[in-house]
């Protein structure tokens, strides 16, 4: 194998997860897929066997405990880039209804090669969170939203509630957030019919911080949001 399986296991144990053989085996292919295709595209700069594992499919698993993740939602994973961490979670559990947003279509066409090589299925949309966010097909249907290590929390809140179905979760995936972009983020979910609902603080395997704040949708988002991408820039929720 590429990758080590039991650093695998041992990775998604600590979020609750298990890995059988074809998962594994799934996850041993993307790592290598994703290290080859890094050569010509720039994807990531997490390029090591063991950090893959770690710093990537570990911590997307994350979003399976504390996201409440069972395997018959439907996700939408914003600014997903090379696939994190919408991949691994629908790798672990087949049965969520997955959609990758991305902006960039050079790594949305790395996705659609994945997807076919590993036999996955997710809905890969090239469009902006803004826009997605105010077009009919996706504005409030998705039972679980998320973003890792895209944008700051009250412009990924932007992006995201407005996605989300009433009574569902928004997870903003951070590291080791900052006081000054955590308050105000949080401040900004009322504004977009969320409310805080858990602030998560763990570590991954190697021991790095991560932070998970999700936000319940309790109220429709007023059609006033998303803004257009400038708006959203000069002034922040």
């Amino acid at each position: 194998m590429y990758i080590s399986k039991e650093l695998l296991i041992t990775c998604a144990s600590e979020f609750g997860v298990q890995i059988d053989n074809e998962a594994a085996d799934k996850f041993d292919k993307y790592a290598s897929l994703l290290v080859n295709y890094n050569e010509k595209v720039n994807l990531t700069a997490v390029t090591d066997p063991d950090d893959i594992v770690i710093k990537h499919f570990g911590d997307s698993l994350a979003l399976i405990k504390y996201g409440k993740v069972n395997g018959s939602q439907r996700l939408a994973d914003i600014g997903t880039g090379a696939g994190f961490p919408g991949v691994p979670v629908l790798i672990a559990k087949p049965g969520i209804k997955l959609t990758l947003f991305d902006s960039v279509n050079k790594k949305l066409d790395f996705l659609r090669f994945l997807a076919n090589e590993i036999d996955i299925k997710p809905e890969i949309v090239h469009m902006r969170a803004e826009d997605a966010g105010n077009c009919e097909e996706y504005r409030e249907k998705f039972d679980i939203t998320c973003g890792r290590a895209v944008v700051q929390l009250r412009i990924l809140s932007e992006f995201c509630l407005p996605l989300t179905k009433v009574g569902g979760k928004f997870c903003a995936m951070k590291g080791d957030i900052s006081k000054e972009e955590k308050e105000p983020g949080i401040k900004s979910f009322s504004k977009l019919g969320g409310k805080l609902y858990e602030d998560n603080f763990y570590n991954i395997h190697n021991g790095d911080k991560r932070n998970m704040i999700i936000a319940k949708k309790i109220s429709q988002t007023s059609s006033k949001y998303p803004r257009n991408m400038s708006r959203i820039s000069k002034n922040p929720l």
